[in-house]
């Protein structure tokens, strides 16, 4: 488990602000630099997936990618900020439609939720058509135990809002939810937080399909499954966990900032 901020050496804890500008600039760079690690984990698929972060003034408001570019080329300076209405408030891009309509309903259901993630991965996406949830047959997955939903149902590319409230309902107050025949989802209290949820369950999908192709995975107790999920997901786990590919990606490639 890692522990609080302030108990151990050289361990920082999340960083505060002394104005409105100083946190859209921090959340902005940290969504471009999480849309850089997407690109470069292979989270891409054309023009699918989104992460979305809130603006820190206007919290129905959010960052957002630009709609047809590439997870590894979106720089700070590329994202767009849209409103309640799915209107491009700031920035010379258009939205992707299905990203105002899923992502503005689970900003909506969850306020305590500052971004989220969502995306067409390989594995995510392959685990989402069988139609289950993640069991826990590893450490890391137990970040998920009984802390995701399932949405059950597909019915095409998602444009509507209601579509986006069924979603925010099946989420419900989960850090993730598996969309049946679609991909993942993820919530954070930071963009770190969220795009850390989404790297290690999309790695977790891939770990019980491989598993489960090699014969027949030991589950993990579950008294020894909650445990486990305090000690890798409690507290600031999920924002910890992110600090390591965030020194990675703003190092070797500093054009994320511009």
């Amino acid at each position: 488990m890692i522990e609080a901020p302030g108990r151990v050496k050289n361990l920082a804890p999340p960083p505060a602000f002394g104005t409105v500008e100083e946190e859209r600039r921090h959340r902005k760079v940290r969504l471009a630099a999480a849309f850089r690690l997407f690109g470069r984990f292979g989270f891409s698929e054309g023009v699918a997936g989104h992460i979305t972060v809130r603006d820190p003034e206007r919290a129905d408001w959010f960052w957002v990618n630009p709609f047809g570019m590439h997870f590894s080329q979106i720089r700070t300076s590329d994202l767009i900020l849209v409103n309640e209405q799915g209107e491009v408030i700031e920035g010379d891009h258009h939205v992707n439609t299905s990203a105002f309509a899923i992502h503005s309903r689970v900003h909506a259901a969850r306020p305590d939720t500052v971004a989220a993630a969502h995306a067409h991965s390989i594995y995510g996406k392959t685990w989402s058509s069988l139609g289950r949830l993640l069991d826990p047959i590893t450490q890391d997955a137990c970040a998920f135990y009984q802390d995701h939903g399932l949405f059950d149902d597909y019915t095409g590319v998602v444009y509507e809002t209601a579509e986006g409230d069924r979603i925010a309902r099946a989420l419900g107050k989960g850090k993730a939810v598996i969309l049946r025949n679609h991909g993942l989802l993820t919530v954070g209290s930071s963009v770190d937080e969220a795009a850390w949820w989404f790297i290690t369950m999309e790695r977790s999908c891939q770990a019980q399909l491989l598993a489960e192709a090699a014969g027949k995975p030991v589950l993990i107790s579950h008294e020894n499954a909650l445990t486990t999920r305090d000690q890798v997901a409690g507290g600031f786990n999920g924002w910890f966990q992110f600090q390591p590919l965030w020194g990675l990606i703003s190092r070797e490639e500093p054009d994320l900032f511009d």
